[in-house]
C-alpha cells in the first residue's frame, strides 16, 4: 500500500499544476462561487455510493468529493488566504479538542453525551472569537434541503427542553396536523392547504427523530423504489407492445404490486 502522505502531496502539486501556467484553461477559470454546485453534486454522488454498496464505486466517488477541498484550497492559496495545510492543521486541533474523552481526561459514557459536549465546545469557541448567536436555533446553513433543516431545528430545540416527551405526543400532533390539512382541504384556500402541508411536513419530521429515522434519507429511499417500481411498470407494458399511456391504472397496479413482490426475493 503507497504511502497516504505522499499520495497526498501529489494531489496537491497536481491541483497546482492544473491551476498553473500552461495547465488546463477550465480549472484555472474556476472560483469558490462556481464550484459550489460541484461540491452538492459531488457529496450527493458519494451518498448514492454508499447506498448501492459499492467499494468501488465509493472509492472513486470519494476521490471526486476530496478534489474539492483541493480545489477550494488551491484557490485560497493563490490569494494568499490559506494552504490545504491550514486546512488540515485546523481540522486535527479542532477533533483534538472536540474529544476531550479521547485526547485529556474527560470521562464520557455515550454517544448522546459527546453530542452534548460537542455542542457545549462548539459554544464556547465561538464564544471566544466574539461570535454571538441571536437564538439556541442558530447555526443552521441555509443551503440544506428542508427536510434536513427541520431535523436540525427540532434537535436544537430538543437540547434547550423546548420538547416532547414521549413518542405518542409526537404521533398525536402529526395526526393533530393531517386533520387540520384535511378541513383546509375542504374549504379549498390553497394558501392555508400550504401552511398546513407544511405544518405537517414539520410534524412528521419530529416523529422521525423520535423514532431515529433521517426523514431525509427515508424519503430518498422512498423515491428510489418508486422509481424502479415506476420503471418495472414501464418495462411490462413494453414486452406487451403497449405505452402506459394505454393501459388503465388497475392493469398498471398489478405491475406495481408485482414490483413489490420482485423486491422482497
Amino acid at each position: 500500500m503507497s504511502d497516504s502522505g505522499a499520495e497526498f502531496n501529489r494531489l496537491v502539486e497536481i491541483m497546482r499544476r492544473l491551476r498553473g501556467p500552461g495547465g488546463c484553461p477550465w480549472d484555472a477559470e474556476q472560483s469558490h462561487e462556481s464550484l459550489k454546485r460541484y461540491l452538492l453534486e459531488e457529496t450527493y454522488e458519494v451518498i448514492e455510493a454508499i447506498d448501492a454498496g459499492s467499494p468501488e464505486m465509493l472509492k472513486e466517488e470519494l476521490g471526486d468529493l476530496l478534489l474539492q477541498p483541493l480545489f477550494h484550497a488551491a484557490i485560497a492559496e493563490e490569494h494568499g488566504e490559506f494552504t490545504i495545510n491550514d486546512v488540515m492543521a485546523a481540522l486535527a486541533e479542532k477533533l483534538i479538542r472536540r474529544h476531550p474523552h479521547v485526547f485529556a481526561d474527560q470521562v464520557i459514557e455515550s454517544s448522546g453525551a459527546q453530542v452534548e459536549n460537542w455542542e457545549k465546545i462548539k459554544k464556547e469557541e465561538k464564544s471566544r472569537k466574539g461570535e454571538k448567536r441571536k437564538s439556541a436555533l442558530s447555526g443552521i446553513p441555509p443551503q440544506l434541503p428542508a427536510l434536513l433543516t427541520a431535523q436540525k431545528l427540532t434537535e436544537k430545540a430538543a437540547r434547550v427542553g423546548f420538547d416532547w416527551e414521549h413518542v405518542d405526543q409526537v404521533y398525536a400532533k402529526v395526526l393533530e396536523e393531517l386533520h387540520e390539512f384535511e378541513e383546509t382541504m375542504v374549504v379549498g384556500d390553497q394558501e392555508r392547504m400550504e401552511a398546513e402541508l407544511g405544518d405537517l411536513l414539520f410534524a412528521i419530521v419530529n416523529l422521525g427523530r423520535f423514532l431515529a429515522i433521517t426523514p431525509e434519507e427515508a424519503l430518498r429511499k422512498t423515491i428510489s423504489r418508486f422509481t424502479t417500481r415506476f420503471e418495472h411498470v414501464e418495462e411490462s407494458l413494453h414486452h406487451q407492445g403497449r405505452q402506459m399511456t394505454d393501459a388503465t391504472l388497475a392493469e398498471m397496479d398489478l405491475f406495481w404490486e408485482e414490483a413489490k413482490r420482485l423486491e422482497k426475493k
